[in-house]
């Protein structure tokens, strides 16, 4: 017999399947969707085995497989199936999708490491009656008879909490001994005790519309920030699980991850199993085993558990879907959404797309009737969406207001007597954005990417935020030597030291990455302040959505209109949706909530919708501008990067890259480039881009594939090609 594996490297130019012989101690075992160890040249390498047949076609002489990896790790069918899916939707490496579904302590590399947790208990080695009639004889009260009466009592007991003397003496006698027994890392009580929330009637309705499908259909959520949606999540799960079904949730940032895990736990115990970044290799694995052996029900996690190997799946919720983590943005380059869907058509059960500020996508399908569109337009109990106002820091700064308004410090003020809780939103992490020396006009940049490099004071380094290039900073100016540099933009390290200053016996936490880079101080953070232990929170946009802590009754927003001016076509909605979502902080309980932003653009049509709270008229308001200009949701996009280290032959290259399109393509086709890329120099590369917006073309497929392949075997430059970019 013979198997057809999928080798570990992960490059087009051997992108396909190797044939090996079966050793006959293996026929019988090895089956398809199985990792394997595969002499490979001189080496021994790892894959999976993509088919197994009872002839050979091939004429060279064939080589065996070694051994199975792991006989309970199995590709199932649909997994299979849906890596070829995100290859041709991708152009990926076949092996680079699979190993995107696995998490880093499974995926299929030379490595060999156990990630099995193992813990020895101890049991009886003879019969009760026995071990009774030893202990009469015994007659002494010491940890070797305490052992024994606990194993009586217990029939197993936990090796760690008992003396190895005593151990050994009753192994010796032959009258216990040990057993191991595979742990799972996180492991919660079966036992749930929440006391489920009543519905309100929009709330009810919803989850009647849901419950009620018994086939594949795409759900639209849209409902108001604090308009209870993970309530309904939580009734569509539980009525699935009712069925004997098992349902998947995506959120977006591990930050959400805690909140709604642990409102996951309090309804479903250890049925659930998560999967986030922030696990450690044995966690992950032990999480993907719980899965994979059928005794989670539900799966809670951010992008990548979308391919958790689940079966029976009755429901896919993706929360907050307007978010942009959703969309992989290197190899594989895929929407979490679009294998949402796949999936739900393969399991001919909903898909749930949760959101208060849906993409315009989204929510046009919605309106089109090719989702179905539900509603929740008020907020749960007695809370009332907050009162917006946003504050000119033209004027500010000519009272030398540079940081905060005199509002936004009054407001804080009284929230600090009132024992109320403020959140500070600035998207931006670091003490400043810029320093530049004013003697000599020297600005400290990024020698590999050619971008300002950001301070941040507490470890006195400056840092790139796309290499990661680090560099300590001096106190005069490496150009000129004078003592005069200047520090210029605001990050939330400086808004945090300011804040402390003004308001030197308040509590503040700030949460960004450079806070969050420990294991389990995301959770730490946000448990301090959901305890009170912190009156203000301050953060980027990592704390903008989809955290819930009832005293918060002002949020404060610096700089509201940076990401206005992002050169791209989606930063107007980016913009609303940060806004929005941070103001639906604000007054989720019997307070009355207030929100401030501050913005040197005051007139903006953006702002002015998230000041009126109205999303629709902010939709039409965009729908019209993507309209005019031919983006998505009336266009398809495709991007196209061409990469070099020189900046001639990238140039040149993505000059022949356009001219190819050009000649093959539809006429109705729009080819918008080559330019240099936003971020054009990275990490010592030189980035050109294309972009194509087209309506229908069924050939444009093939056409990337051929520009694909005409690059595959050139080493000095890269084509990146991304379908339906998130960012361009």
């Amino acid at each position: 017999m013979y198997a057809e594996c999928l080798i570990e490297y992960p490059t087009k130019k051997i992108d396909k399947y190797f044939t090996y012989k079966i050793p006959l101690e293996l026929q019988g075992i090895l089956k398809k969707g199985m990792k394997v160890y595969i002499p490979f040249g001189n080496k021994q390498i790892q894959g999976f085995v993509m088919n197994i047949k009872n002839e050979n076609d091939n004429k060279y002489e064939l080589k065996e497989i070694i051994d199975i990896v792991d006989k309970e790790l199995i590709l199932n069918d649909e997994l299979m199936d849906l890596g070829n899916y995100v290859k041709d939707i991708t152009l990926c490496p076949l092996i680079t999708a699979y190993q995107t579904m696995l998490p880093s302590s499974l995926k299929i590399s030379d490595k060999k490491t156990n990630y099995n947790f193992y813990k020895t208990f101890l049991i009886l080695n003879k019969s009760e009656e026995e071990i009774k009639d030893y202990l009469e004889k015994y007659q002494k009260e010491n940890d070797q008879s305490r052992l024994l009466k606990d194993l009586l009592n217990e029939k197993k007991v936990l090796k760690s909490n008992y003396k190895t003397y005593s151990i050994n003496t009753l192994k010796n006698k032959c009258l216990i001994k040990e057993v191991k027994e595979q742990e799972y890392r996180i492991n919660k009580e079966n036992n749930p005790h929440l006391v489920k929330n009543i519905l309100n009637d929009e709330q009810i309705k919803a989850f009647e519309e849901i419950k009620k499908t018994n086939k594949h259909e795409v759900f639209l959520l849209e409902g108001i920030t604090g308009s209870g949606k993970t309530e309904v999540y939580l009734n569509v799960i539980n009525e699935v699980i009712k069925k004997g079904k098992k349902a998947i949730m995506l959120v977006p940032e591990i930050t959400l991850t805690m909140q709604i895990v642990n409102r996951f736990y309090e309804w479903f115990g250890d049925d659930v199993a998560i999967f986030h970044s922030a696990l450690s290799n044995g966690e992950k694995y032990d999480e993907y085993l719980k899965i994979l052996r059928g005794k989670a029900k539900v799966v809670v996690g951010t992008r990548s558990a979308i391919f958790a190997p689940i079966s029976d799946i009755g429901a896919i919720i993706i929360d907050e879907e307007h978010s942009d983590t959703y969309k992989q943005e290197n190899t594989p380059r895929y929407n979490a959404k679009d294998i949402a869907i796949k999936r739900g058509i393969y399991h001919n059960c909903p898909v749930i797309l949760g959101s208060a500020t849906p993409t315009l996508e989204t929510k046009a399908r919605a309106i089109k009737g090719v989702y179905q569109h539900l509603k929740l337009t008020k907020r749960i109990g007695a809370s009332t969406l907050p009162n917006v106002l946003i504050v000119d820091m033209m004027q500010e700064v000519k009272n030398k207001n540079y940081i905060f308004s005199d509002l936004l410090i009054q407001k804080i003020q009284e929230n600090l007597i009132k024992k109320h809780q403020t959140i500070i939103l600035l998207n931006r992490r670091g003490y400043s954005t810029t320093i530049n020396c004013s003697a000599c006009g020297y600005t400290y940049k990024c020698p590999n990417c050619d971008i300002t490099l950001t301070f941040h004071k507490s470890s006195n380094n400056l840092k790139c935020h796309y290499c990661g290039y680090t560099l300590k900073k001096d106190d005069h100016c490496p150009n000129c030597g004078e003592d005069a540099l200047n520090y210029l933009g605001l990050g939330t390290e400086k808004v945090e030291m300011e804040l402390q200053k003004i308001f030197p016996n308040a509590k503040i936490l700030r949460m960004d990455q450079d806070t969050t880079m420990k294991k389990g101080s995301h959770e730490e953070i946000i448990t301090k302040f959901k305890n009170q232990e912190a009156d203000i929170l301050i953060g980027t946009q990592m704390i903008s959505k989809g955290l819930d802590f009832p005293l918060v009754t002002l949020v404060g927003i610096i700089n509201a209109d940076t990401s206005l001016n992002i050169p791209d076509f989606r930063s107007n909605e980016k913009t609303f949706a940060l806004l929005y979502q941070a103001s639906g902080r604000a007054g989720r309980s019997n307070y009355k909530g207030d929100v401030i932003i501050q913005t040197f653009n005051p007139d903006n049509y953006v702002l002015n919708c998230v000041k009126e709270n109205d999303f629709e008229k902010f939709y039409q308001f965009e729908m019209n501008n993507r309209r005019m200009l031919k983006y998505p949701p009336y266009y398809y996009l495709i991007g196209i990067k061409i990469v070099a280290n020189d900046y001639n032959l990238a140039l040149e290259n993505a000059n022949k890259v356009a001219n190819y399109l050009k000649n093959n393509i539809l006429k109705e086709d729009i080819i918008l480039g080559p330019t240099t890329a936003n971020m054009f120099k990275f990490n010592n590369t030189y980035r050109f881009q294309i972009v194509i917006k087209y309506r229908f073309d069924d050939n444009l497929k093939k056409v990337l594939k051929e520009i694909d392949d005409i690059y595959l075997n050139d080493n000095k430059v890269n084509l990146e090609i991304d379908i339906n970019p998130e960012h361009i």
